[in-house]
């Protein structure tokens, strides 16, 4: 029997936070000219999208004020455009007047962590800037998503994706492409570490769905349990083995920090599939 493997190409998608409290990277990049210097660094290192979130949404984050918020990424959006006018932005944010701010800067794509829970109106701002939408299934707020009740699922696949089926149903009502549209399972947002894996081994049931995938395994907490690693900047080869099998997958987007050495494993990796299907093509 033949084997197909996959050959679609993932892009990377660079993290920026411009935050103080981050759980990865908190503080690093929280100045503008800090934030733009590293967004040109991911865009040089081989990011095809760079995602800039002002607010944390690490487990037990607080909410933070819009105009916090605004302040924060809207320079870092206007600084990179002006330095890379062809670059593809997404604003990480739920909130509305944030995502309206950013769009107006020039960002290409909003990363709605909500799935349209907290801003039901944001489907309409982005079809009315004809932008790209990522809705992600959580359940709750990232300040008490991980309490008990919001982990318990009869099964986490099929109830995340139905979330997300409804979210995509809204986001095209209002008005937005269904090309436009990217669905993203929600890692570590509402899940046990058991959980995180089923969604990761069942990664080929959002695949299935018509929608683009994006995954956001990046140095999360799931890896560190289970490698016994507390350091989030420890866990690259950890995520560097979800994003190989997320590739292998066909996920269209994986959200990672750590764009040149997953750049590097992604390019061997498609090289790689690439023989191989040539290879399986002649028998």
């Amino acid at each position: 029997m033949t084997t197909r493997i996959n050959s679609r190409r993932t892009r990377l998608m660079g993290i920026v936070n411009v935050t103080p409290d981050s759980f990865s990277d908190g503080g690093e990049y929280n100045k503008p000219g800090q934030a733009v210097k590293h967004a040109l660094g991911l865009l040089e290192s081989g990011a095809d999208i760079i995602d800039i979130g002002g607010e944390s949404t690490r487990p037990g984050a607080d909410l933070i004020p819009d105009r916090d918020e605004i302040g924060r990424v809207v320079p870092v959006i206007a600084g990179l455009k002006a330095a890379a006018a062809d670059c593809i932005v997404s604003i990480d944010t739920r909130k509305y007047a944030v995502a309206e701010a950013a769009l107006r800067a020039g960002a290409n794509m909003v990363n709605d962590v909500s799935g349209l829970q907290y801003s039901p109106r944001l489907a309409e701002l982005v079809a009315e800037h004809r932008a790209k939408l990522v809705l992600m299934h959580m359940r709750g707020t990232p300040d008490d998503m991980q309490s008990p009740e919001h982990l318990v699922y009869d099964d986490v696949v099929a109830e995340t994706l139905a979330f997300l089926m409804t979210a995509a149903d809204k986001a095209v009502a209002a008005g937005v492409s269904r090309e436009d549209i990217i669905i993203d399972p929600g890692i570590g947002f509402s899940k046990t570490t058991e959980q995180n894996f089923e969604l990761l081994g069942r990664i080929d049931e959002f695949v299935a769905s018509g929608f683009s995938v994006l995954v956001g395994p990046s140095r999360k907490s799931f890896i560190g349990k289970t490698l016994g690693l507390d350091n989030p900047g420890d866990r690259v080869f950890g995520t560097a083995g979800a994003v190989a099998y997320l590739a292998q997958a066909g996920v269209d987007i994986v959200r990672v920090h750590d764009v040149p050495e997953m750049r590097q494993m992604l390019d061997i990796f498609e090289r790689c599939i690439e023989v191989a299907n040539k290879f399986d093509r002649r028998k």
